[in-house]
């Protein structure tokens, strides 16, 4: 099963939020098995974005957190497709463009989830689940992917 990671996935990752989420981010992305996952290259603006504008990192602290990030993980680039996916979202569910937008690349990449705090949850289209992974109880579709990472 593929999984794709929205920004404030990575941005509790990187340190930005309370302990809690930054420790269960962590813990999270540790357990996941890394050739599911998948990362829409929106995520890693956003998160460029994050990093310099909310946490005042330097240019090139910036960089290289993001790069270290793409080192990790597949990085999904945003296709015209994708882009017009997004466009429909934003009609048809009233989600914001760039979200719609990572979303749509995930379900084109064939993940089974979009690990999101920010996303409805258990929103489900073109098979693509969002799921926020600090929820309790935990999603039964999280769970099995954490199973047969282990």
């Amino acid at each position: 099963m593929r999984v794709a990671l929205d920004t404030n996935i990575l941005s509790y990752a990187e340190g930005l939020g309370d302990e809690r989420r930054c420790s269960a981010a962590m813990q999270l992305i540790e357990q996941l098995p890394g050739h599911a996952v998948v990362l829409p290259a929106q995520t890693l603006g956003e998160l460029a974005r994050v990093l310099s504008g909310k946490a005042k990192r330097s240019a090139a602290q910036t960089r290289q957190a993001v790069l270290s990030w793409a080192d990790s993980f597949e990085v999904a680039d945003s296709t015209w497709f994708a882009f017009q996916s997004a466009l429909d979202l934003t009609v048809d569910h009233q989600l914001p463009m760039w979200d719609a937008l990572i979303l749509a690349v995930a379900a084109e990449n064939h993940c089974r989830l979009l690990l999101s705090e920010d996303l409805h949850h258990g929103f489900t289209w073109r098979g693509v689940t969002v799921v926020n992974p600090f929820a309790e109880p935990r999603s039964p579709l999280l769970i099995g992917l954490l199973r047969t990472a282990n």
